[in-house]
């Protein structure tokens, strides 16, 4: 078996790669949709919302970009066009949301699908020891299901 510089095969790593590229596509929607439901938001709990929004996209931002250089550590390149978001995108893209409960479904809808491709990358990852995609994938997976029961908590829904 060939294996690349960090001693992962190089054939199971270009698959990790196409599928970190596939959540960076991903996330971009998902941080554009939050922008947009941060600049829309109305209503009595704009104030609260507005906030919570910014730090959830800046958090996207960071993750986005951890992303990318994960991609490049692994040896292959970080999609970076609209096109190429749209084209690998799987999230439902919210347009003109300023209805709260709305906006909030949208985020745990966007977080469950994302966690379903987190969860992809970790197994594949986790078979060819893969410690820094492992790792970060993790991270992800548990920051994004404590969001998610927040939102729940906040919608009074169960999970």
């Amino acid at each position: 078996m060939k294996t690349n510089i960090l001693g992962l095969p190089v054939k199971e790593t270009e698959l990790i790669v196409t599928e970190l590229n596939i959540l960076l596509s991903n996330f971009q929607v998902y941080y554009q949709n939050l922008r947009g439901i941060h600049w829309n938001i109305r209503g009595k709990r704009f104030f609260d919302l507005h906030i919570k929004f910014e730090e959830l996209y800046n958090d996207s931002q960071l993750k986005i970009d951890m992303i990318a250089e994960r991609v490049l550590t692994l040896g292959g390149t970080p999609l970076h066009t609209f096109e190429d978001y749209i084209k690998n995108n799987q999230l439902t893209v919210g347009k003109n949301i300023s209805i709260d409960e709305k906006a909030i479904h949208l985020i745990v809808n966007s977080l469950s699908h994302l966690l379903k491709i987190e969860r992809e990358i970790l197994n594949k990852s986790s078979e060819i020891n893969d410690e820094g995609t492992n790792s970060m994938m993790s991270d992800f997976i548990a920051e994004q299901e404590k969001t998610i029961w927040m939102m729940q908590a906040w919608l009074e829904e169960e999970l």
